[in-house]
């Protein structure tokens, strides 16, 4: 019975090594984001601490100054259209080139601070692929949207 227990305490030493390197590779790679309007909820936290931001660029918004990219992140609720969107200003200062996808209309991401002017200073952006195939967060497929034409 000693070497019963002797295999069952490995097998569980090896399983519970394998959970643990599993659940912290997932929460390494996890990507979380602030809207425009979290972001204006955290205060002087926001200037403190790090934060990504999303939202999406506003058209006409790009502004390209030497190395300095200016542009402007809007958020609106889907949900009420009849309510004003939300803006963030951002001024880009990173050294990496902005990605291919990064456009007018565009979903992205910016890291950086809120500056003590009222405006996001990011070190980094990302961009998301527009697809034909993806929804914006907490909008359904178009397959799912109501028929407006069958009166539903």
């Amino acid at each position: 019975m000693k070497k019963y227990g002797k295999f069952a305490a490995l097998v569980i030493l090896i399983v519970g090594t394998l959970i643990w390197i599993a659940t912290s590779s997932m929460s390494a790679n996890q990507t979380y984001y602030k809207t425009i309007a979290e972001l204006g909820q955290m205060g002087s936290r926001s200037m403190e601490q790090k934060v990504r931001v999303g939202g999406d660029v506003q058209k006409g918004s790009i502004q390209r100054a030497g190395q300095i990219i200016d542009f402007t992140l809007t958020q609106a609720d889907p949900a009420k259209p009849e309510q004003t969107p939300l803006y963030l200003k951002v001024v880009y200062d990173g050294r990496d080139p902005l990605p291919d996808t990064f456009r007018d209309g565009a979903q992205a991401l910016a890291d950086g601070k809120m500056g003590g002017d009222g405006v996001f200073h990011a070190s980094k952006i990302q961009a998301k692929c527009a697809s034909k195939y993806a929804t914006k967060p907490g909008q359904a497929p178009a397959e799912l949207q109501p028929n407006k034409s069958s009166g539903m």
